[in-house]
């Protein structure tokens, strides 16, 4: 069972910018395998801290869905340093359920950032996986897919949702 609930839009951290992470203690990596287990269950490929209440920039990344093993991705502090390539693909998210939206993303990214021992990382990404990076990094940075959205799609989106159909 896990032990974070996935924090549903228009929830306000959402939309806010998550704060660095200055010392990784027990409370984060506590976090970060809270957030695998959520991100496991969900089912979903990736999953940030504001998702599961906590404005912090931390990111769980898993392309297989744990369905593979040996494949998840935590990163501190992630960033994304260089980007190539454009693809637009649909995407979907844990905390915008029910929907999907058109996204045009880097087709290729490097992502810089640290892991729960603070070493450092650098992490080459493209296609799939470049796509999941950039979808949790802009969590990170109060950005959801309803933001690449219509007005229109948004404003079904949140219709739906006061009335309590999502």
């Amino acid at each position: 069972m896990p032990k974070k609930d996935i924090v549903i839009y228009p929830d306000r951290v959402l939309k806010s910018k998550a704060d660095p992470i200055e010392n990784i203690d027990l409370r984060v990596v506590t976090l970060a395998e809270d957030m695998t287990q959520t991100m496991y269950k969900a089912p979903g490929v990736g999953l940030a801290a504001p998702q599961v209440g906590e404005p912090l920039r931390l990111i769980v990344v898993d392309q297989t869905s744990g369905k593979e093993d040996d494949n998840l991705i935590v990163v501190v502090n992630p960033e994304i340093v260089e980007k190539e390539g454009i693809r637009v693909d649909s995407e979907m998210c844990l905390s915008v359920p029910d929907t999907s939206i058109d996204v045009s993303r880097a087709e290729r990214i490097l992502v810089k950032g640290v892991d729960l021992k603070g070493s450092e990382l650098r992490i080459e990404a493209e296609g799939f996986l470049a796509r999941i990076f950039q979808h949790e990094i802009d969590h990170l940075n109060g950005v959801v897919i309803l933001d690449y959205a219509s007005f229109l799609k948004r404003s079904i989106y949140l219709k739906k949702r006061k009335k309590g159909k999502i």
